[in-house]
């Protein structure tokens, strides 16, 4: 497979995943709360290579968290296939952050799967919506991907 010709987006970061056991359900398909789970784990991968982890949320009292989740399943994948889950930093602003992801089957290129996340910054002590720290903004901003 030919990546570079797959992706919505120049440059994504990629995380390698299997589909197993334990993610096909009685369609004999992978289960859609797996997906979820994937944007969680490709999300804070890319953090965390950027180096914004857990601990420098926890550090400065702020995190972000969805507002609102957009997700295109657009085919079945199953027990084996190997996926591509790849993801983009797309608009960011004092409050919010925006993530696109694709998840792409690597046997046939095919896109499987498309969303968009929308994050706002929280006060993680009173889970109030507040201003990014300086920080996040700075991380971020550098990973943005450039505008179509």
């Amino acid at each position: 497979m030919n990546t570079t010709d797959a992706w919505d987006h120049a440059g994504p970061h990629i995380l390698r995943v299997r589909v197993q056991e334990q993610h096909i359900d009685l369609m004999q398909h992978t289960n859609n709360v797996n997906y979820l789970q994937w944007l969680e784990n490709v999300a804070w991968d890319h953090s965390e290579k950027l180096g914004l982890t857990p601990s420098h949320y926890q550090a400065c009292g702020h995190g972000l968290v969805v507002r609102q989740h957009e997700l295109n399943y657009l085919a079945a994948t199953r027990l084996g296939d190997e996926l591509l889950l790849g993801t983009w930093i797309t608009q960011i602003d004092k409050l919010s952050l925006y993530r696109q992801f694709q998840f792409v089957r690597v046997g046939d290129g095919q896109t499987v799967f498309r969303a968009r996340t929308h994050y706002v910054c929280v006060d993680i002590a009173q889970g109030r919506v507040r201003r990014m720290p300086a920080e996040f903004t700075q991380t971020y901003s550098a990973a943005l991907v450039p505008a179509a």
